[in-house]
């Protein structure tokens, strides 16, 4: 970890917090780091404040595939994506300098809307209606009709967004380090007339997945891009691909995802 010491602080700004980062970044300093004030000359991304802000701090500085992003909660917070909290920060650094962290990639999807601009999503992308009336979507897969839903809406999460929105939908947890896509229903319409799978799929990484919205009075469903909302109204289609690109975080050799998962759940 030598060749990495320049160090970007992502957070929300409030009195509390800007005293215990100034704090952090004095011990950073202290221990050899350097602080940058732009994340693009960074090559450490440091988020403060549980997985919402660790989501947003990935978003943020552009998906960095040249980087280590790493996550600190605040007091009293856990979270899938941080190894730390804000108390025990020298550890976190003490980790850095001697080798003691491993580097684990977590596969992204690719989302592009309307056949133009192309967003990843670390967790998942999500399209509901936004009105008292089911959406309806044609959804294909490598090109091919595979149904066609009547719902609430869909998401597409990647395996770490497997603990977020889909669960709560009933989808299944996957392993990060399965490069796949799961793809789960939210209050689908299953009658003798309309008919859904029902269930959660999981695509593999080389899939191609199109969900094409009819137009039958639902024109401006929203899109929400991880815990971020969509600024485009009418959507026309979703594509949702995988490729090479991953997540680089920094964890503990002896917390793994699934203890993570087990403190959180059970």
């Amino acid at each position: 970890m030598d060749n990495r010491r320049n160090m970007f602080f992502y957070y929300h700004k409030d009195g509390e917090t800007d005293d215990k980062v100034e704090t952090l970044q004095k011990l950073a300093i202290e221990n050899g780091f350097t602080i940058v004030d732009n994340h693009k000359d960074a090559n450490i991304i440091v988020s403060i404040g549980g997985d919402g802000a660790f989501l947003q701090a990935v978003r943020k500085t552009g998906f960095r595939q040249d980087c280590l992003y790493t996550g600190i909660t605040r007091e009293g917070q856990s979270g899938l994506y941080c190894d730390f909290n804000i108390d025990n920060f020298d550890q976190m650094l003490h980790s850095l300098q001697h080798d003691e962290l491993e580097v684990r990639r977590f596969p992204i999807i690719k989302a592009q809307i309307n056949d133009g601009n192309s967003f990843y999503c670390l967790n998942e992308v999500t399209i509901r209606s936004t009105i008292v009336k089911t959406i309806v979507m044609d959804v294909e897969i490598d090109g091919t009709h595979f149904e066609t839903f009547r719902g609430d809406g869909l998401i597409v999460a990647t395996p770490t967004g497997s603990t977020g929105y889909t669960k709560s939908a009933r989808g299944a947890v996957i392993d990060p380090l399965t490069a796949c896509f799961q793809i789960s229903e939210v209050a689908s319409l299953n009658n003798n007339q309309y008919r859904t799978l029902g269930s959660s799929f999981i695509l593999n990484k080389g899939r191609h997945l199109k969900l094409k919205v009819l137009q039958e009075g639902n024109d401006y469903p929203i899109i929400s891009l991880d815990n971020e909302a969509h600024s485009i109204r009418q959507i026309d289609n979703i594509q949702v691909t995988m490729d090479d690109c991953v997540i680089k975080t920094v964890k503990l050799k002896n917390n793994s995802y699934w203890d993570r998962v087990k403190r959180t759940f059970l």
